[in-house]
């Protein structure tokens, strides 16, 4: 298991300018490999250290501190190699809770890309089988599944345009750019009452889906929505929002099989 370094910000008054000043600032580090030193702007930690138990405070060879503590699934996932953009985690939170998957569900996921939302579903669901016609986004995923030791994750390079696999499904999201295509297998793989969902970046390509997808009587629109995310700055009496933040990163289209 990795292990996440933190080290503390720290401030001071300074009567010239008549307010606090940084002087270190706020810092993470996630390490991998526990059986070597580690190195930061800050000096050495020895391996010995690295070993202590959560929340125990080591030095580097400089006298600065940090605290030690276990990464969680959201840590690691982070570190994950990536070729293309990713489906973001507010992205996917959304996704989860709307359709309600859980550790009995089946998921199937195309247009694999890195699989983050592959592997995501993989921690929550009983059963994920991601599809991608690209050999080296299957090898990529397969990666980043052993990684996070996600052993209930296969990975197919299929087209599923000519079909999937799998039957009974509780969920299959896409995100490629041309899901309308792939309404008549997604409708022979999922369960009744299961989802269908649908990730592009452009609204176009939402309009394409919606007015393919009515005509399948076995399909229900329910609803399309994209999320902003605003983080904000609070720091003594400033509270405003962050000026950089994450915008636009896709539309996202909910339908059910009834």
């Amino acid at each position: 298991m990795a292990k996440i370094l933190y080290r503390r910000g720290k401030k001071e008054f300074v009567k010239e300018l008549n307010r606090n000043v940084t002087i270190a600032k706020e810092r993470f580090y996630y390490v991998l490999d526990l059986e070597r030193d580690f190195n930061t702007e800050d000096g050495v930690i020895v391996k010995k250290e690295l070993h202590k138990k959560d929340g125990s405070v080591i030095k580097t060879n400089k006298g600065k501190e940090f605290i030690i503590f276990s990464s969680s699934f959201s840590d690691d996932h982070r570190k994950i190699k990536r070729k293309a953009q990713i489906i973001t985690p507010k992205d996917i939170g959304i996704i989860l809770s709307e359709t309600g998957v859980n550790h009995k569900s089946k998921a199937v996921d195309a247009g694999a890309g890195s699989g983050s939302l592959a592997c995501y579903l993989a921690r929550i669901c009983k059963e994920v089988t991601s599809y991608d016609i690209r050999e080296d986004a299957v090898d990529l995923v397969k990666k980043n599944a052993d990684f996070l030791g996600l052993k209930n994750l296969k990975v197919k390079n299929k087209d599923i345009f000519k079909g999937i696999d799998e039957k009974g499904v509780d969920l299959i999201v896409l995100d490629m750019p041309n899901p309308w295509k792939g309404i008549k297998s997604c409708s022979k793989a999922l369960k009744i009452g299961g989802y269908l969902v649908i990730y592009v970046p452009t609204v176009l390509q939402i309009s394409e889906f919606v007015n393919e997808l009515k005509k399948y009587d076995e399909f229900i629109y329910l609803k399309t929505i994209e999320l902003i995310e605003r983080q904000w700055k609070i720091d003594g009496r400033v509270a405003r929002p962050k000026s950089e933040g994450i915008g636009h990163t896709g539309f996202i289209c909910f339908c059910r099989k009834i």
